[in-house]
């Protein structure tokens, strides 16, 4: 558990640095220690709240949340990441859909530039809110915030500026966290929560690093630097978990 921690410690300092939480990481952490596939989708949400919200403020207070704009993405996508936290699914699905999930989010944050020189696009309510309500599902249906997946599109749409939508990824996150989480519980019931409680070192850890990677910001550690590493890392774990799919 102390090598587990130690990596969450760090996976939530990297992250908080760019505004995001580290959910589909932690995913990848949790899979590789062997934690069961019911409660990974519990732990990464409840380790997604505690660091994202820290951000959420910051960005609040800054002034850097175009809430207008934000609302039909979070109104569409908290209840169907809810959805997606509920619906039962089997150990093998549900390592096929994080293999892959994981995959995609790998490339994207690859691949992702930033376009801060370039003109922003407007996009529509109802477009906003089909992403909100696609990327809230799958969201929640595999346990992470859904930030991987909305940032990298956000960029490649023009969607605002840059610190716009590491702002608007972090309220996304924290939403979507919480609803996935809620719907994650729902489905576990009260049986599995003792089983959860036994993880609270890693909720210390994320803690301590969130607020860490929040103020220290891109001063120390660059954003593509931690996007790259951690799209190797998530690639990697990826790839075993389509092995271990297809193979068997």
């Amino acid at each position: 558990m102390t090598a587990l921690a130690a990596a969450f410690f760090l996976t939530a300092l990297l992250y908080a640095s760019v505004g995001f939480g580290g959910g589909s990481t932690y995913i990848a952490l949790l899979v590789l220690a062997g934690v069961s596939a019911q409660l990974v989708p519990v732990i990464a949400p409840l380790c997604n709240i505690v660091v994202v919200t820290g951000g959420t403020i910051r960005f609040a207070r800054a002034g850097l949340v175009p809430w207008r704009r934000v609302l039909p993405l979070v109104i569409v996508s908290a209840p169907l990441a809810y959805l997606g936290g509920l619906t039962p699914i089997k150990q093998a699905t549900y390592i096929a859909i994080l293999g892959a999930s994981l995959f995609v989010a790998g490339l994207l944050l690859l691949f992702q530039r930033t376009r801060a020189a370039e003109a922003t696009r407007k996009t529509t309510g109802v477009g906003d809110a089909a992403i909100g309500g696609a990327v809230g599902y799958l969201s929640g249906l595999v346990g992470i915030g859904g930030g991987i997946f909305l940032s990298p599109l956000q960029h490649l749409m023009r969607w605002g500026p840059p610190r716009q939508i590491a702002a608007t990824a972090s309220v996304f996150i924290l939403v979507n966290s919480i609803a996935g989480l809620a719907g994650q519980l729902n489905k576990l019931g009260t049986s599995g929560l003792a089983s959860i409680a036994a993880f609270w070192p890693l909720l210390v850890a994320v803690l301590i690093g969130g607020q860490i990677g929040t103020h220290a910001g891109i001063r120390i550690f660059s954003e593509p630097m931690v996007r790259r590493a951690t799209g190797v890392l998530i690639l990697y774990v990826s790839g075993q978990l389509l092995w271990k799919t297809f193979s068997g």
